[in-house]
């Protein structure tokens, strides 16, 4: 089999996913091809429905947006996966008639429904739109305890936030382990072959830790990290990057920070 490598680039915000990986071209004798077993399927698609998430979070959420916790106190405990749901559904609709009447942006969110292994209890984990306070949202949610919060960037995004909320739902029995608005950003692939040649491929997955040669792949952006995996099957390297744009948002907000920090270190006291 031929083998060249595929480059897919993502471009969500701030932020860049390169996937560098081996396409095969096969020679004029077809060979039956194997199935994955059911364990390994699972794994495949738990991990690309992780990415996916990760992708939404980073395309369509910044720092003034939250991160929400529905909880329910005993009296409205849902008993059916379907009456959660329902409960979550109705949620969703007050915010969005909330923030018409106020004038505020059109609501954006991703939201998980976790039902406890043990306990059988619902809650359900958010990332919504800002400009509302812990009031607003105790108040529209009425069922329970409200947890909220700013959410938090780093040099990966929200890709630490979008792990965990893909965990607390990989167990449960939903069909769909994530819902989201109509009016996401859905980041588009754009592709090319040939790149990457294999021997480059190599170089770059020795040492993921040196962001020399990471670094001159994409302007503009900065080398995050890299997961690498080698195939014994077809002897190939995958490489997963992550980048962050040179004037990122949470860059911009450290400086203004440490700026502030200086200028409050500076002063004396009367």
């Amino acid at each position: 089999m031929r083998c060249r490598y595929r480059e897919t680039v993502y471009r969500c915000g701030d932020y860049l996913e390169a996937h560098i990986y081996p396409v095969y071209r096969s020679a004029t004798s077809r060979r039956k091809k194997s199935k994955p077993t059911p364990e390994t399927q699972q794994r495949l698609n738990e991990k690309r429905a992780e990415g996916k998430f990760i992708r939404l979070l980073n395309a369509n959420f910044g720092s003034e947006d939250l991160k929400v916790e529905l909880t329910y106190s005993p009296e409205h405990l849902p008993e059916t996966d379907e009456e959660a749901a329902k409960e979550l559904r109705n949620f969703l609709r007050r915010v969005k008639r909330y923030r018409e009447r106020y004038g505020l942006t059109e609501l954006k969110y991703l939201a998980v429904t976790e039902k406890g292994s043990r306990s059988g209890r619902y809650h359900h984990h958010l990332v919504i739109s800002g400009g509302m306070s812990v009031r607003d949202l105790v108040d529209l949610w009425g069922k329970g305890i409200v947890g909220t919060d700013y959410l938090q960037l780093n040099e990966n995004g929200l890709a630490d936030l979008g792990v965990y909320m893909m965990k607390q739902v990989r167990s449960t029995p939903f069909k769909r382990k994530w819902t989201g608005s109509k009016n996401l950003i859905h980041p588009e692939p754009k592709q090319r072959d040939g790149r990457f040649s294999k021997r480059q491929v190599r170089e770059l997955a020795k040492d993921t830790d040196d962001r020399t040669e990471f670094d001159k792949l994409y302007p503009g952006y900065r080398y995050s990290q890299a997961k690498v995996v080698y195939s014994d099957i077809n002897g190939g390297w995958y490489i997963y990057a992550r980048y962050y744009r040179e004037e990122a948002e949470f860059l911009r907000r450290r400086k203004k920070t440490s700026s502030k920090s200086r200028s409050c270190a500076g002063r004396t006291s009367p």
